[in-house]
């Protein structure tokens, strides 16, 4: 990790503070990560205890956050920091909110695997589907690297990525409505599919937020609600 970025404090123990809870960070990420990994290949596989795995390590993703925010807000409370070491602890906090959702989607996934699995015409062409979870995957794993090493460079090339993540959607969810209209039998199992790929998408709009905060820890500029276009402008300038 670039720790040049951190101010150098004379207690060395808010030094210690602040990198054992960009740690704790970076360990969730990886652990949301594997959940998205691990739901993925459920779904494809029919594999019900990698789907139980995923659905028992929301726990334990729930406590991460639980734990990080606690440390964030005591360290608020008892250091009182400012400029970068304020907005990292904000920004800490808004990180792992977004990846206590991801983390439940990846839940809703693996739960969404369960049910495919026990509905009939497992004969899903899962190509599209693997290759959209890719994108949001590399996404999320950019985001998340972009937060270990306290930086900004090539953010918008993340946050661009998005565009050919909901175009990918609107086209895997043309074909799900064609699938329904041919045969009413098809309904049931396309509409979990229908929500697999909803919640794909939803995790590729959380890795733009992570890049959102990002830019505030690093610029202190808010750039939420922005354009790409306007992002991209805005980081030129």
């Amino acid at each position: 990790m670039d720790n040049s970025k951190i101010a150098h404090h004379i207690s060395e123990n808010f030094n210690k503070e602040l990198e054992d809870i960009r740690n704790k960070v970076l360990a969730m990420g990886g652990l949301v990560e594997q959940q998205i990994q691990q739901s993925m290949v459920a779904l494809t596989t029919g594999d019900m205890e990698v789907a139980e795995l995923v659905i028992k390590q929301d726990n334990q993703i729930d406590a991460l956050e639980m734990l990080i925010d606690a440390e964030c807000t005591q360290i608020i409370a008892l250091r009182q920091p400012a400029a970068f070491d304020l907005r990292l602890l904000l920004t800490v906090l808004s990180v792992i909110n977004e990846l206590e959702r991801v983390g439940d989607l990846a839940e809703r996934i693996a739960k969404l695997a369960i049910q495919l699995s026990s509905n009939e015409g497992k004969n899903d062409n899962y190509h599209e589907l693997l290759h959209m979870a890719e994108l949001v995957q590399d996404m999320l794993h950019s985001a998340l690297d972009s937060f270990a090493r306290m930086t900004i460079d090539g953010i918008t090339d993340i946050t661009g990525r998005d565009e050919q993540v909901d175009r990918e959607y609107a086209s895997i969810i043309r074909q799900l409505i064609t699938r329904m209209m041919e045969d009413p039998r098809n309904i049931t199992r396309s509409l979990d599919m229908l929500w697999t790929v909803r919640a794909l998408e939803r995790i590729g709009d959380h890795a733009c937020y992570i890049c959102e905060h990002l830019i505030y820890m690093v610029k202190g500029e808010d750039v939420r609600h922005l354009t790409q276009a306007e992002l991209e402008q805005k980081m030129k300038g």
